[in-house]
């Protein structure tokens, strides 16, 4: 089975990572795209993180009504903090039978020769590409590689920073969340500290 891996703190889950992952699932070769749920990314904040298994649950409520996307845990079971080829290395050990390829956006395809073992992650595995608005429309030294594959997805502008920001402000933000993410939030008066 041919597995799409897009990686994220998802703090929250959102609407734009929804569009992006199940067009990604709809209009690329790939079976299914895991949402792997970080539990700590090297270059964010640990104290801004909701716990892993709050992010993990919206993730799994976000995706119930799309069967080509699954929530995936497998990062909270290594050490921390965790690089991208370590994680590959345990699914392909789990996982025999499953192709395992990268979803990102054009920004970290820009920094991505900066990420540990990235020569290995380009031998090993096809990345799948999605655009991203940024300020400086540099040319990507990677984008004409054989594994690289750039994505006509929807750019989709939303960041789990400016909700979280918003819900802290007491302002209505509930059409960026999935309905059942906005219940649990609220429920749970996440984030309006």
């Amino acid at each position: 089975m041919k597995i799409g891996l897009y990686f994220g703190t998802f703090n929250p889950i959102h609407v734009g990572h929804l569009i992006i992952a199940n067009h990604i699932a709809e209009n690329a070769d790939l079976e299914q795209v895991w949402l792997v749920v970080t539990p700590h990314n090297p270059h964010k904040k640990k104290e801004t993180l909701l716990d892993d298994y709050h992010r993990l649950q919206m993730a799994h409520l976000a995706t119930e009504d799309y069967p080509k996307l699954k929530p995936s845990d497998i990062e909270f079971k290594l050490s921390q903090p965790n690089y991208t080829v370590n994680t590959l290395v345990q699914l392909e050990e789990k996982y025999p039978d499953h192709e395992f390829s990268l979803i990102m956006g054009e920004d970290n395809l820009k920094s991505l020769h900066k990420w540990k073992n990235f020569e290995v992650l380009l031998q090993n595995h096809d990345i799948y590409v999605y655009p991203r608005l940024s300020p400086e429309q540099e040319d990507l030294d990677l984008k004409n590689h054989s594994k690289v594959h750039l994505i006509d997805a929807p750019i989709v502008e939303i960041s789990s920073t400016f909700i979280r920001a918003s819900i802290k402000e007491g302002k209505n933000i509930q059409p960026l969340l999935p309905s059942k993410v906005w219940e649990y939030i609220d429920h749970n008066n996440f984030y309006k500290k």
